[in-house]
């Protein structure tokens, strides 16, 4: 008799993070316009993300490239993070350090890619949103250390609420044909 594996179904992506970060809407007194800081600097660095949304949890690594290497690192990453007996299943778009023939897949991850433009597909693009809205937008950073350390601190403050994951990242679509239990 052979035994199953668990699927885990991970989703990822990377985003750029820096000094040209975004204004978001804010709440003022009718009438006023609230100051917005703003940063002619061009540094920044990149944050790579895998999110499972069924059980609330990522693994991210903020670096300075979005490359192959970098890709590399992050894949090792979600590896570790891969339930002992499992098998993760990921998903992700068509970058060119995600499809390179340079990669080596752990033995315990299958990727999928998403189709080409098609960002509605994969939930980590929302995730960057809420991480932006919330936590990196109206801020000017002083150092390329400390945009690497708002990173990382956006990340840890999605980590502390895994309802927000499973809120942000739960899709029907992959689940179809997949048992409705735990093992997913």
């Amino acid at each position: 008799m052979t035994r199953k594996k668990k699927i885990e179904i991970r989703f990822q992506d990377e985003a750029r993070i820096g000094r040209k970060n975004g204004l978001v809407r804010q709440w003022a007194r009718h009438g006023t316009r609230p100051m917005q800081p703003a940063d002619q600097r061009h540094e920044s660095a990149y944050l790579f993300g895998a999110i499972r949304p069924v059980r609330g949890v990522g693994a991210a690594l903020a670096l300075p490239f979005a490359d192959t290497d970098a890709m590399q690192r992050h894949l090792d990453e979600i590896s570790r993070h891969v339930a002992r007996g499992a098998h993760a299943v990921l998903l992700h778009d068509r970058a060119g350090w995600h499809t390179t023939g340079n990669l080596v897949w752990p033995r315990n991850i299958t990727p999928i890619l998403l189709p080409s433009r098609s960002p509605e597909l994969n939930p980590v693009e929302q995730v960057w949103q809420y991480l932006r809205a919330n936590y990196l937008s109206n801020r000017v950073f002083e150092t390329y250390d400390g945009i690497i350390n708002a990173a990382c601190d956006a990340w840890r403050k999605l980590l502390a609420q895994p309802q927000q994951i499973t809120s942000i990242g739960t899709r029907t679509w992959p689940r179809t044909g997949q048992p409705r239990g735990p093992s997913v």
